[in-house]
């Protein structure tokens, strides 16, 4: 029971911490008109989302950070290396996210940060995750759990360690469409492994990242306030790749990462669909889709936007359910 009452606490503190910079935030947002300039392939319906300010992504990550350093300086967590990893790459995907959505705005359009040039970074911080977990005398093993199966991959764990950070970052970045689906679906994803986090207790500082997992859940419950439709604000870059990343790291610390393809299902078919689609129409220049990411397709097969979250949302809390089962039960 005292696992659970910290969990409540964390969620409930974060979510105080994240509406109350929202109400801050939002309107400051607005006066400085830090809004995305949208798509022209859009659906029609996008239009009226004109305007809305984006960098929301600030609600949860300052929030998040803010509330950990008081439960610090509290004593109610102990400062441990591997929640040092966990808190660099959430703020360094971060500040990424926030360069790419600076420059959006700064320029009036939609040409941030290049691919080439964001990909590097993200690259970067990534490689010193690498290092740091390295450094902390952790195998290059995969792990199937139930099965008792560790399997040494070598020097291929660094590549590994590499696509799982940069694609999950930019999963939840291709997800971040519709008014409330990437935070949704985030939300329930850092449950799912704060729960996770609980049961691994061989892991140094276990206690304190799932804390961090159940406070950032309130803070993303606190955004999702203003995000579902009719969102107030986006999340934007700043948020989308903090989030992914910081998915992805807690994947590889708890040794979950073949895990983390159930809890972020939706991530995955989102991701999928844009690759097959770009592939497809360099080969064909014909698509397979009608517009990706696939909840666009919705979109143009004539789903409302709240349907298409709610279907998204219930997908991705099957997925996190199963993976629960899996990663705390078997």
């Amino acid at each position: 029971m005292l696992l659970l009452t910290k969990s409540v606490l964390a969620v409930m503190i974060g979510l105080i911490f994240s509406v109350c910079l929202a109400c801050i935030l939002i309107p400051l947002l607005r006066k400085l008109k830090a809004s995305q300039s949208l798509s022209i392939y859009l659906d029609e319906r996008h239009k009226e989302k004109k305007g809305t300010p984006t960098m929301g992504g600030i609600i949860f990550i300052l929030p998040t950070l803010l509330v950990m350093f008081l439960l610090y300086i509290t004593h109610k967590i102990t400062f441990s290396y591997n929640l040092g990893i966990v808190l660099f790459t959430f703020f360094g995907y971060g500040c990424i996210g926030f360069l790419d959505d600076f420059l959006i705005i700064l320029r009036h359009n939609n040409k941030g940060l290049s691919e080439h040039a964001k990909l590097i970074l993200q690259i970067v911080i990534a490689i010193v995750f690498f290092y740091l977990f390295m450094l902390a005398n952790n195998e290059p093993l995969l792990w199937i759990h139930s099965l008792g199966i560790k399997w040494d991959i070598g020097w291929f764990y660094g590549l590994f360690i590499l696509f799982v950070l940069v694609a999950s970052s930019n999963a939840v970045n291709l997800t971040d469409g519709l008014d409330g689906l990437a935070g949704g679906l985030s939300a329930i994803a850092f449950g799912t492994f704060g729960i996770i986090t609980w049961a691994t207790g061989w892991l140094e500082g276990y206690e304190a990242i799932a804390l961090f997992c159940f406070v950032l859940l309130g803070c993303i419950l606190g955004f999702l306030i203003f995000n579902v439709k009719p969102a107030k604000v986006f999340m934007g870059d700043t948020g989308s790749l903090a989030l992914g990343a910081t998915l992805g790291t807690i994947a590889i610390l708890t040794r979950h990462e073949l895990l983390l393809i159930v809890i972020g299902i939706v991530f995955v078919i989102e991701t999928t669909t844009c690759i097959i689609q770009r592939y497809y129409y360099k080969l064909t220049h014909k698509r397979i889709f009608p517009m990706t990411p696939i909840h666009h397709t919705f979109e143009k097969l004539g789903w409302k936007e709240q349907d298409i979250v709610k279907l998204f949302w219930i997908i991705g809390l099957l997925g996190s359910m199963l993976a629960i089962i899996y990663g705390v039960w078997f």
